[in-house]
């Protein structure tokens, strides 16, 4: 049913007449019959009945006008509330796996308590992923590790490298170690593996994944051991051995695509990380 047609309707059951409708709703009084013809149709019932020269609803229209005002309050309604609705800021944030269950929690309830009406999307990759989906605009702010020296983006924390076992883990004490570790381009991933080779220990590589859940499953079940930084590890075991290699340094970074994003600026970016240096505890 045409919503126009419910409205001259309505105006026709208020005045009892085609032609003080067409003057209320600035139509022609052949429009008006027009559509209430066309209505009619629609409902495949009589509307009107001719009692000597005045028209009359029937009882079928009596119960579409109870229908028409429902319909045409639900559409007022319906255009208000979504024409006054503030629409929400979208903002695109990448996280590697490793910082999902610490750094990121705490970041989230920033950037709401800067950010009104946000709606976030969450992307989980590796730090040099990340880098890459910012470089081409995908993400619009990254949590990225970098090196202690580096000035990239704002600083959250700072942390470093840890191994990390099985609680009584025997691993260490195979010819060959088994190691479960990020990818390739994780700096935990070369410091572990060059270290090794500076030993001459032998090792082997039983798992390369970017989920830090993962690397924590096959270490919790005593399948090998792995290097990750320490605000990763949750409640694993730190393994303090003097035979395994010295793991690096890093500073987590909050970085910004260089292009311009409305939703957030660079002063609201440091803001954010200025108090999440105040916050944040591991």
């Amino acid at each position: 049913m045409d919503i126009d047609a419910l409205k001259s309707f309505l105006a026709f059951v208020e005045t009892g007449s085609f032609s003080r409708t067409a003057i209320q709703m600035h139509r022609t009084q052949s429009a008006i019959s027009m559509q209430m013809k066309r209505l009619q149709q629609d409902v495949g019932q009589t509307l009107f009945i001719k009692k000597g020269r005045n028209l009359h609803l029937t009882a079928e229209g009596v119960a579409l006008a109870g229908y028409a005002k429902k319909i045409i309050q639900l559409q007022q309604s319906a255009l208000t509330n979504l024409r006054s609705a503030t629409p929400k800021k979208l903002l695109h944030l990448g996280c590697p796996d490793d910082y999902a269950e610490s750094v990121l929690p705490v970041l989230i309830k920033l950037l709401h308590q800067h950010i009104a009406h946000l709606e976030l999307h969450v992307t989980c990759a590796s730090s040099p992923n990340l880098q890459s989906q910012l470089d081409k605009g995908l993400i619009d702010i990254a949590i990225i590790t970098r090196s202690a020296d580096s000035e990239q983006g704002f600083l959250l924390c700072q942390d470093k490298g840890v191994w990390i076992g099985a609680e009584q883990t025997q691993l260490l004490e195979q010819s060959s170690l088994p190691l479960a570790v990020f990818q390739k381009e994780c700096r935990f991933h070369q410091a572990a593996t060059e270290g090794l080779m500076k030993q001459n220990r032998a090792f082997h590589i039983i798992a390369c994944s970017g989920s830090a859940s993962t690397l924590r499953g096959l270490v919790k079940h005593d399948l090998a051991i792995s290097a990750m930084a320490s605000l990763s590890r949750n409640d694993l075991a730190v393994l303090h051995d003097p035979r395994l290699p010295l793991l690096p340094n890093i500073e987590i970074a909050l970085v910004k695509h260089t292009g311009t994003n409305a939703v957030i600026s660079e002063v609201q970016l440091e803001q954010v990380c200025q108090q999440f240096q105040h916050q944040f505890q591991y």
